[in-house]
């Protein structure tokens, strides 16, 4: 198993990259104005299913991969410091918009909601890279079985995408009320994760090169 404080640093990546707006994100949000918490909430079931299935198609894959390819590791966090950079671009780009400000959705039926919120994730190709490319940063060989830390790590990621994304599915509306009159809060939140994200890219990049 990872070390405690392995699982934290990654727990901060996960969670400052759950703040920050993407497809799964503006879904949720959408379907909560549209349609209520609850609409929401079993959207985000099929949003972690998705989840789910990308983090053991992840171990199983990474796992392979770390024992056939000399040097695997240092591509993979190579890898994964440009991605968390190219994250931090999206969030301090010029035109940046906040993500409660979305269209309204139709109503539709719980199992077409979970559904779509399963495929809103699976098709959403930042996903796949996030896994593939931050989750061996943090695997010690040498602390026991790569699987079972790679999917200890998976669990973590999880547990915090779904805990922080039933929040704001469920405050949806009175933090769409909030930012309506304060666009300065959404200015930070957008600097504050971007300046958070490039950090994180730069110190795993550095590693990577040691």
């Amino acid at each position: 198993m990872p070390e405690i404080s392995t699982l934290a640093a990654f727990g901060l990546i996960a969670l400052g990259m759950v703040l920050t707006p993407g497809p799964n994100m503006i879904y949720l949000i959408s379907r909560s104005l549209s349609q209520g918490p609850a609409a929401g909430l079993i959207s985000l079931g099929g949003v972690a299913l998705g989840f789910v299935f990308y983090i053991l198609c992840a171990a199983f894959g990474v796992t392979a991969l770390v024992f056939a390819v000399p040097y695997a590791y240092d591509v993979l966090r190579i890898c994964g410091a440009l991605y968390l950079l190219w994250l931090a671009w999206q969030a301090l780009r010029p035109g940046g918009r906040s993500p409660f400000q979305v269209r309204r959705l139709a109503p539709d039926s719980p199992r077409k909601l979970f559904m779509m919120g399963l495929m809103t994730n699976l098709l959403n190709p930042k996903v796949a890279v996030m896994y593939l490319s931050l989750l061996p940063q943090f695997v010690d060989p040498e602390r026991g079985a790569v699987l079972t830390q790679l999917l200890a790590l998976g669990g973590v990621q999880i547990t915090i995408s779904v805990t922080v994304n039933a929040i704001i599915a469920v405050m949806a509306g009175s933090i769409a009320a909030f930012l309506a009159g304060r666009p300065f809060w959404i200015l930070v939140q957008r600097w504050l994760m971007g300046t958070v994200l490039a950090g994180l890219a730069l110190r795993m990049a550095t590693e990577a090169q040691r």
